[in-house]
């Protein structure tokens, strides 16, 4: 089914998740063509969401400021405050480091893509979209964001994960880590010195049935590296030249 910039989407079945009216996740979507965002919010309804509407980025501040949303369905080209803007405020504040973003734009260059995932955002997809494949990117990362097993403990060399409290420590300082990131690292700690291709890092963190381009492995790598490295501290996320990354302390 095809995303219609007229009119409300017909006949979205909800999702295979199913939600108790006071768990219904909430989606905040920041779009400033009010005929998107009226589509946007009757497919996201009628597929088991509550939903909440910013027109400009200011505003989508002040909303995540006063109701913090499950997720952001944030659109690039904003009046008053750009997407990529709202992004980055929306990592630096402490209570939304971890909020799940995903980017809408009608941009189609690859670096502008990379752009988008660089400042912070889980996600993109591009205009025109199909409102299904959005709807499986927005619950894959909404189960990525929230799927934390209910104990346990993984560790590799200095890096410590907290499955419980969902926290992670490298040498004892807090490593802040957005929800895609945690569930790299988490398969990695998982598969220590085992080299996995960009694909099956796609399969296993994002999902078979999501189509996420390879490169988008390579912004989260980029991610997880800036915030579990610091200093001269040795960076155990290895690339392997042809063959994908690796959980490694030995050069590969």
């Amino acid at each position: 089914m095809s995303f219609s910039m007229n009119a409300p989407a017909q006949g979205v079945a909800p999702g295979p998740e199913s939600y108790t009216s006071l768990a219904k996740p909430l989606v905040l979507v920041v779009e400033d063509e009010a005929a998107i965002a009226t589509m946007l919010r009757y497919n996201l309804e009628k597929s088991g969401f509550r939903v909440d509407e910013a027109a400009d980025g200011q505003e989508a501040i002040t909303r995540i400021a006063e109701a913090q949303p499950d997720l952001v369905l944030l659109d690039w080209m904003l009046p008053v405050m750009s997407g990529i803007e709202v992004c980055r405020q929306i990592r630096r504040r402490p209570a939304t480091r971890e909020l799940p973003v995903i980017m809408v734009t009608a941009r189609t260059e690859d670096q502008d893509a990379v752009r988008g995932l660089n400042t912070g955002a889980d996600d993109y997809i591009t205009k025109p979209f199909n409102m299904d494949a959005l709807l499986a990117r927005i619950r894959a990362l909404l189960r990525r964001s929230n799927n934390v097993p209910s104990k346990g403990r993984l560790s590799f060399h200095d890096i410590d994960m907290d499955l419980t409290s969902h926290r992670v420590q490298r040498n004892g300082r807090a490593v802040h880590l957005g929800p895609t990131e945690f569930r790299l690292l988490e398969f990695f700690l998982q598969h220590p010195r085992r080299v996995f291709a960009r694909e099956e890092l796609l399969d296993a963190v994002w999902g078979p049935d999501i189509h996420v381009e390879p490169r988008t492995v390579d912004v989260h790598i980029r991610r997880l590296r800036k915030s579990i490295n610091q200093g001269d501290e040795l960076d155990v996320v290895r690339t392997v030249r042809a063959a994908g990354y690796a959980l490694d302390t030995e050069l590969l």
